[in-house]
């Protein structure tokens, strides 16, 4: 059902039963190196795969997910860079299809200028979702949307545009320090810009599940989203979908012959995990494990401050 925030701009609640909704969803983490990209890509593949029309919007200037998917920055005719300042008529415009459901509206180097031209323009928080507002037939069923490794505008575009955000990351002590500003310009985000928009998870990158350091920072983390689901909070549903994505030489590779894992290695484990990364990310989110929450004494607050200004290490036992 389509909702108005009071900005003018044009919202849906998506539904994993109706077929004409559309999920948005941003997948971001202000550390480069992470994942996010490849997984961005990758999971798109296995979406579509799977049957689902899929669109991704590459908002790195970088244009790493374009390169991924086979199209050339310097080929194109419209790219998010004329969608965001209003030189491309529609979202159909940009778009390039690049495999069987699946399509990219691509970026290029000229996108690295659209925060500081669209500093003073009007709606410039909400110019993706205004173009979103309109999407093109066949009207996907995912929008996933490949933020630059940074909180600037264009991030701030993707999270006012999303439904759902996706954080990729490797689990080391030091990526846990950054979940905690994600978190919170998630939250203030939806506070100000976009009531609907909620954490759906992290997925694990680059996964290594016999070190111990690993095995702490998972255990931290998972602990972390258990101690909020009575919480009033945008996480309070979040989990760490399973599988992790593991180390694979083949995930590496793709990028330079620009094909997804599923067309350049579709028997390598780095495709297996991300076909099962996929069902997870369409089963739904609610378990009983999930439902249990914290004690009833606990404080929600508390968590969320912990891992925002302390070592989330010792987030458990705060």
């Amino acid at each position: 059902m389509d909702t108005d925030h009071g900005d003018g701009a044009p919202t849906h609640t998506p539904s994993a039963t109706d077929p004409n909704t559309t999920r948005v969803v941003a997948l971001m983490n202000q550390k480069g190196g992470v994942g996010k990209t490849t997984t961005t890509v990758n999971l798109a593949a296995a979406l579509a795969e799977a049957g689902h029309e899929t669109l991704v919007i590459d908002l790195d200037p970088q244009a790493h997910a374009t390169l991924h998917l086979g199209v050339d920055p310097s080929s194109i005719e419209q790219s998010v860079y004329d969608l965001l300042t209003g030189d491309a008529a529609s979202l159909a415009d940009a778009r390039v299809p690049v495999a069987e459901r699946l399509s990219i509206v691509p970026a290029e180097t000229d996108l690295a200028a659209a925060e500081t031209e669209l500093a003073a323009a009007d709606r410039r928080q909400h110019r993706l979702a205004d173009a979103l507002a309109n999407l093109p037939d066949p009207k996907p069923a995912f929008v996933l949307l490949d933020c630059p490794p940074s909180l600037g505008l264009l991030t701030l575009n993707a999270l006012t545009s999303a439904d759902e955000v996706l954080m990729p990351m490797q689990a080391h002590f030091l990526a846990l320090q950054g979940i905690g500003k994600l978190l919170e310009t998630v939250r203030l985000v939806k506070q100000q810009l976009n009531a609907r928009l909620t954490v759906a998870g992290v997925v694990l990158c680059m996964h290594d599940k016999q070190a111990t350091h690993t095995q702490e920072v998972v255990a931290d983390i998972v602990d972390f989203f258990e101690a909020q689901r009575d919480a009033d909070v945008p996480w309070s549903r979040a989990r760490v979908l399973d599988p992790p994505i593991r180390r694979n030489i083949k995930l590496a590779e793709c990028p330079s012959f620009g094909q997804t894992i599923f067309q350049y290695a579709p028997w390598a484990p780095g495709a297996a995990d991300y076909r099962a990364l996929a069902e997870a990310f369409l089963a739904p989110a609610t378990s009983p494990e999930a439902d249990a929450g914290p004690a009833a004494d606990a404080e929600p607050a508390a968590p969320e401050v912990h891992v925002a200004n302390q070592p989330p290490a010792e987030t458990p036992s705060a």
